[in-house]
């Protein structure tokens, strides 16, 4: 494997997924095996393989080779809840050791793996678990999607900040046009590239019914850079 990286958000319904599954598209047009991954999903539904989540089948779909759902998604939650009240609910011990476990089988299979994360980067994964662990224990970099609604900037350097202060790397960020009425968005836009520590890696327009592979493009000149 030769690059992998693990994506957050400034919060929850920001777009980590269509940004993840565009990276994905990205790395695919330059060639690249690349491969999804989404570790603990709540709000999952019953279907006759077993509990699938929507975000984790878009991250399965938009890969190429198609890995195997319990590694894209080892931890499958049906509560549409925080993941430590969901786990609890489910009667489930959130633990690092199967989500490293279908890491290394992803990785073994692809150039690439793109390991989209849960809520914001303060989300907790259990009651003794932060993301930031588990993005020590893949030793990943890290790529901030930020959702452009009004308070964007104020998100941004939070996180940016606390991605720091855990002590590991913000590799880019991708900005999600995810408000169509916000105002001034393009001034918004122009002000987070220049207070971010890291280079945009590109920005994704409003969609109501966003499309990666369409998407792709947009996220392709700053990969050529970085990957």
């Amino acid at each position: 494997m030769s690059s992998a990286w693990f994506v957050t958000g400034t919060d929850t319904g920001i777009g980590k997924s269509v940004a993840s599954a565009t990276l994905l598209h990205a790395l695919r047009a330059r060639g690249r095996r690349a491969v999804g991954m989404k570790p603990l999903a709540s709000g999952c539904e019953s279907t006759p393989e077993g509990w699938r989540n929507e975000d984790a089948l878009a991250l399965q779909a938009a890969s190429n080779p198609r890995p195997a759902y319990n590694d894209v998604n080892p931890f499958a939650l049906p509560n549409p809840l925080a993941p430590e009240l969901a786990a609890a609910d489910a009667g489930i011990r959130v633990t690092l050791a199967p989500i490293v476990s279908a890491f290394q089988r992803l990785s073994a299979q692809a150039d690439s793996v793109v390991v989209e994360g849960v809520g914001g980067w303060a989300a907790p994964l259990s009651a003794d678990l932060d993301q930031a662990d588990l993005v020590r224990a893949l030793d990943l970099p890290v790529v901030l999607v930020v959702g452009l609604r009004l308070g964007c900037i104020n998100h941004a350097r939070l996180t940016a900040r606390a991605i720091e202060n855990d002590g590991l790397r913000l590799a880019g960020w991708i900005a999600n046009d995810i408000d169509p009425a916000m105002a001034r968005s393009d001034e918004n836009f122009e002000l987070l590239k220049q207070r971010l520590p890291v280079a945009c890696w590109g920005r994704l327009p409003f969609r109501e019914k966003p499309d990666p592979a369409q998407l792709a493009s947009l996220l392709l000149a700053p990969l050529l850079e970085t990957a």
